[in-house]
């Protein structure tokens, strides 16, 4: 008799058939119950960690405490060999990750040289691809957990199911239709010397349906081998393309000379180039999305395009003004939750700094280590995606906040692109709020943005005298902290110990 994994062992006794519940099933009550202890312990799961206060010392030497002694209790050890183990996270995945870059280049051709020439351009600079990395980690952490994993692999492995590598470069309509032409794919599209004629419908093979007995089948638990599917590759990509058009759109907007260590594309090939080639790569990064063939993974994909558009908006907009004396009001910095219906000013400023931080950075990290885990097979009620969220929304944020604080700490020679930056483009980040809180004087330099003469010179000598930049690092530390925090639901594997050891590089970076 056939085994079905999805309900767990058949067997006969006393002569019925009963079921015997397997091991995912049983690992999957596992974390569902944990899940459900988590939820209950931690009220607000989905706020920012509370902000330090001005109220502690000028260090700010607390320390968020992560979860309660109870939630900590439910959460499942690690063994004394897994606590000691380190695993370099590009190490692990250096193969996978140079087939990402180098395949991707193949996405971006066009019939117009120079545009594949911007679209290419910054890819051809050296980058952390932490993006990328994130949805491939998260990939092999939970690939095998989820209850559609068969049904997943089972589509990656069976020709005309639509989940194997040169499947996904398949137009979903006829190329004649799409017109995008792409010199490093077949081309079939119509010429233009004629009016274009009318054409019969030809009936397309369907895609081979997933066999009955497949469809809620599942396995036992992660799988053993470091697996990651075409589709999972795939993802990583667009994510990659995703995040470099917003930064083509970035350096227009902020008149950036330099991008990794070079020219930035809108010195080299001037802002309307710059801005074309990004919508190009949204454009191809879109194509790209369909073929995936999940919906809820265009939903999120798609959803992160939205968010750095109103990221950007709202970092355009006027930062709240100082109060009239110039005070900051800075008994300030509560969790996000515990904001008063009367907001004061320094309050709306850090709301404004965190959401934009979200926006503009951590929303590709979260949804596209989400949607990864999606493409894995987790459904909905499992706990993977909800890691994956928290994971990457937390270690966004983190990755943000010590951006924030190398633009006062580093120049050029370690990060790539000009020193003091955002004080120049009249952004208030989180060491000049900080800064603010100590030193009133602050609050008028950043109603006006920056904009006299010396205030920009004012503004560094004030975060310097401040604990700004400790403080920032601080709460940095916090996210971070939390990110780790939520990898305890993954099952043990190299690529849950790499998602640790990227959460300490990610606040302890120099550049």
């Amino acid at each position: 008799m056939r085994q079905c994994r999805a309900s767990g062992a058949l067997k006969i006794q006393h002569g019925l058939l009963v079921t015997r519940p397997c091991r995912q099933t049983i690992l999957a009550r596992k974390y569902n119950n944990l899940a459900q202890k988590l939820e209950q312990s931690t009220q607000r799961t989905d706020q920012a960690p509370p902000i330090p206060s001005s109220s502690s010392s000028s260090t700010s030497s607390a320390r968020y405490e992560p979860a309660t002694a109870a939630v900590k209790d439910a959460l499942p050890r690690r063994t004394e060999q897994a606590k000691s183990k380190t695993v370099d996270p590009y190490t692990l995945l250096a193969p996978s990750l140079t087939v990402v870059r180098t395949n991707l280049l193949g996405l971006l051709g066009s019939a117009h040289e120079g545009l594949t020439e911007i679209a290419q351009y910054y890819f051809l600079h050296p980058s952390k691809q932490l993006r990328p990395l994130l949805v491939l980690l998260f990939s092999a952490a939970t690939n095998g957990v989820g209850r559609g994993w068969d049904a997943k692999r089972w589509a990656a492995e069976c020709e005309g199911a639509g989940g194997r590598g040169e499947e996904l470069d398949q137009p979903l309509s006829r190329p004649d239709v799409l017109n995008d032409w792409n010199p490093n794919m077949p081309d079939h599209t119509r010429s233009f010397d004629t009016v274009f004629e009318l054409r019969p419908p030809i009936s397309q093979t369907p895609r081979i349906q997933l066999p009955p007995d497949f469809a809620s089948a599942s396995v036992p638990g992660l799988s053993q081998s470091l697996t990651l599917l075409p589709t999972q590759l795939r993802l990583a990509q667009i994510v990659e393309m995703i995040h470099v058009a917003s930064l083509l759109h970035d350096d227009v907007i902020d008149k950036s000379p330099l991008r990794r260590g070079a020219a930035s594309a809108p010195s080299a090939f001037g802002n309307k180039l710059t801005v074309l080639g990004g919508d190009f790569l949204l454009g191809r990064a879109s194509t790209a999305l369909s073929r995936l063939g999940d919906n809820e993974v265009v939903e999120l994909i798609a959803s992160v395009i939205a968010n750095l558009v109103e990221g950007e908006i709202l970092q355009l907009r006027e930062v709240i003004k100082a109060s009239a004396d110039g005070s900051s009001n800075a008994n300030v910095a509560p969790a996000m939750a515990d904001f008063p219906a009367k907001v004061d000013v320094s309050r709306e400023a850090w709301g404004i700094y965190l959401r934009k931080s979200y926006m503009k950075t951590a929303s590709l990290m979260a949804k596209g280590a989400r949607a990864a885990v999606v493409l894995g097979g987790c459904k909905e009620g499992e706990i993977w995606k909800e890691v994956a969220y928290a994971y990457g929304r937390n270690i966004g944020i983190a990755f943000q906040l010590v951006d924030d604080i190398l633009d006062y700490a580093e120049g050029e020679s370690t990060m790539g692109k000009p020193g003091g930056a955002d004080l120049q483009l009249g952004l208030a980040t989180g060491p000049a709020l900080y800064a603010w809180e100590e030193f009133p004087e602050m609050g008028p330099l950043i109603s006006r943005k920056f904009k006299e003469d010396g205030d920009v010179e004012l503004a560094r000598e004030l975060v310097k005298r401040s604990a700004g930049v400790e403080r920032t690092r601080d709460l940095a530390m916090q996210y971070a902290n939390k990110a780790r925090e939520v990898l305890q639901f993954l099952p043990e594997s190299d690529a849950r110990v790499a998602l640790e050891v990227l959460t300490d590089r990610v606040v302890k970076r120099t550049r």
